[in-house]
């Protein structure tokens, strides 16, 4: 999978607080048209979609678990529960495999393009929408050139009441 060995590099060579002096990383990937953010310490490996095993009556977004190396790590689609259109899945599908809380956590997407690293002045706050959508999980808008990224706090976003896969995580 060519456009995930730059992020699994970056995720192995990763340094030990995540940052440096001028920035903190973020995993960058993209779902549909828009690209988003992640903490890299957040992530645990990137992998290529493989089956997994449905669990019934879960909701659409949950595609299942997967056996990694005798784990059972829970799977979600994020392009389904973000209504981002139909999502394929072939070899070029994505799964970001995260440690939150102690917890594994598979999140498909489209694709993994780098790891970024912005600075706080690179960093705005999100816009308030008014209550039109819960944005409780975004850190904000990363800015670098001409790209924008969304800026998710993962751990706030599975650990919501509508995802709900972590249950709630220590602070």
């Amino acid at each position: 999978m060519l456009q995930t060995h730059a992020a699994d590099a970056a995720v192995r060579n990763r340094q030990p607080h995540g940052h440096d002096e001028t920035g903190h990383e973020f995993l960058a990937f993209t779902m549909g048209e828009e690209e988003y953010g992640l903490d890299i310490l957040k992530v645990q490996e990137i992998r290529g979609y493989e089956a997994v095993t449905r669990i019934a009556n879960a909701p659409e977004f949950f595609k299942g678990v997967m056996n990694l190396r005798g784990v059972i790590v829970p799977i979600v689609d994020m392009r389904i529960k973000f209504n981002l259109g139909t999502p394929t899945y072939d070899e070029f599908t994505i799964v970001i495999v995260l440690s939150l809380g102690g917890k594994t956590v598979g999140m498909v997407v489209d694709s993994v393009s780098d790891v970024t690293t912005l600075t706080a002045q690179q960093i705005r706050p999100a816009p308030d929408m008014g209550g039109v959508f819960d944005s409780d999980y975004l850190i904000g808008l990363g800015t670098l050139d001409e790209r924008m990224l969304i800026l998710v706090d993962i751990d706030k976003l599975m650990s919501s009441a509508e995802i709900g896969i972590l249950g709630t995580l220590p602070t």
